[in-house]
């Protein structure tokens, strides 16, 4: 049985009920929000804030603060550039809001760098395989999730395969979190992701979604990522990211209602909205 609560450094992330993780991209390329917080090829660091502080308002309980695109071809970023982006933004963050703030990252140095500068927890897409990962991550004994991902960004959705995709992703994070314990991560300290989008099809992706009460069997706490991915594009035939709010916003539903603990989001104010009503009617027939 999952803990109800999870220490976050010098904070606490309340896990009795769905919290929701708002997604800021500080990068040019990301799939859906890639740019806008971009002027002149330079991070607006002002705008950032202010979306940020939206977020809160909006009932964000963590902010996941990513330097590197990982949508599918995406090209690698050097390990400078990743703390350019992310360091400054999550410094600010740290000092303006009493916020959880999560680093999507899977480089050691950003790791320590963010355990460094105050940073709640660790986000990593390649499940601390990246070579001193795996050691960084120990040292800054901050939570970790580790996702599921075939290949790597510029190559996992070329033809993925799988024989019993729920079965293999099951058996990866198993992997990964007998690698983290061996490395002196404490297992209460582990998220898991089963990763939808990343080196899966569409009918990958609606298999896991249906299987997400196994992940939830494990005893860790499951985040579920599906804020207007591709799967969502293809359910309903649209093509554009800003065209998937409402699809997103039911499958974060149903992801909570599924057992999610953290559903990672990019409109924060609409799945909060959806989870209050489903959560006022649980406790109206309560």
């Amino acid at each position: 049985m999952a803990s109800s609560t999870l220490k976050c450094g010098s904070k606490t992330l309340d896990l009795s009920g769905p919290s929701v993780m708002g997604i800021v991209n500080v990068t040019p390329d990301s799939f859906s929000d890639g740019g806008e917080l971009y002027a002149n090829a330079q991070l607006d660091l002002s705008k950032t804030l202010k979306v940020i502080e939206k977020m809160l308002a909006d009932g964000a309980d963590i902010i996941d603060i990513g330097g590197e695109s990982t949508r599918p071809g995406a090209a690698k970023v050097g390990t400078q550039q990743e703390l350019d982006r992310v360091v400054p933004v999550l410094e600010a963050v740290v000092a303006r809001f009493d916020a959880l703030v999560s680093v999507d990252t899977s480089t050691p140095q950003v790791i320590i760098e963010a355990a460094n500068k105050g940073a709640s927890l660790i986000n990593d897409v390649r499940a601390l395989s990246r070579q001193g990962a795996l050691a960084a991550a120990a040292q800054a004994k901050l939570p970790v999730c580790l996702m599921h991902m075939q290949n790597q960004p510029k190559t996992m959705q070329v033809e993925p395969s799988y024989t019993d995709v729920v079965a293999e992703v099951l058996a990866f994070l198993a992997e990964r979190k007998a690698n983290c314990i061996d490395a002196g991560i404490d297992s209460k300290n582990i998220i898991l992701d089963p990763g939808f989008g990343f080196g899966k099809t569409l009918a990958h992706n609606l298999t896991l979604f249906n299987a997400i009460e196994q992940f939830v069997a494990t005893g860790h706490p499951v985040l579920v990522g599906v804020s207007r991915k591709s799967m969502i594009g293809q359910m309903l035939g649209l093509e554009h990211t800003d065209q998937r709010l409402m699809g997103s916003v039911a499958l974060a539903l149903l992801a909570a209602q599924r057992g999610a603990a953290i559903l990672r989001v990019h409109d924060v104010l609409e799945t909060n909205q959806a989870l209050k009503v489903w959560q006022t009617l649980n406790n109206k027939e309560d």
